[in-house]
């Protein structure tokens, strides 16, 4: 029986899937629990009308990541640590530092998990920072550390 997925099943697959079942399994598990529905023909364009909004939606989200990676490699943002004895940083910067400084300067709200560090920033100076944006899209964001 084909079945289309209305939550997401580890065993069966995503949200919006259409994917073939045993039949008892399906009266007995899926249908119940309505973690599907049957693929009648009602169903199914339905179904073709989610996937197009889907695939239309995932687009313009890709778009969007795109126009953003091109404007923050045009932008920096400036990052204040305080500094210990010998001009040395006392501390620090991670991406949570740098996503709440992108907000405060830029206004641009960045995932802090998305942020691309090697290791934390712990010297005075400029980096180029990459930036997750889509899983196909990343950008480039100048973080200036400078002494507070």
């Amino acid at each position: 029986m084909k079945v289309i997925l209305l939550q997401d099943e580890k065993k069966l697959g995503k949200k919006g899937d259409l994917v073939e079942v045993n039949d008892g399994y399906a009266r007995n598990y899926v249908l119940p629990k309505k973690i599907g529905v049957e693929a009648t023909a009602a169903n199914m364009n339905d179904y073709k009308l989610h996937k197009a909004n889907e695939a239309k939606v995932a687009k313009e989200q890709l778009e969007a990541a795109q126009a953003l990676a091109k404007d923050l490699d045009t932008k920096s943002v400036t990052v204040k640590i305080k500094a210990g004895t010998g001009g040395r940083s006392f501390g620090s910067v991670a991406g949570k530092e740098i996503a709440a400084a992108a907000k405060e300067q830029l206004g641009i709200e960045l995932d802090k998990k998305k942020i691309v560090l090697a290791e934390p920033l712990k010297n005075f100076g400029s980096y180029d920072v990459t930036v997750k944006l889509h899983p196909q899209v990343s950008g480039k964001l100048n973080v200036k550390v400078v002494e507070e």
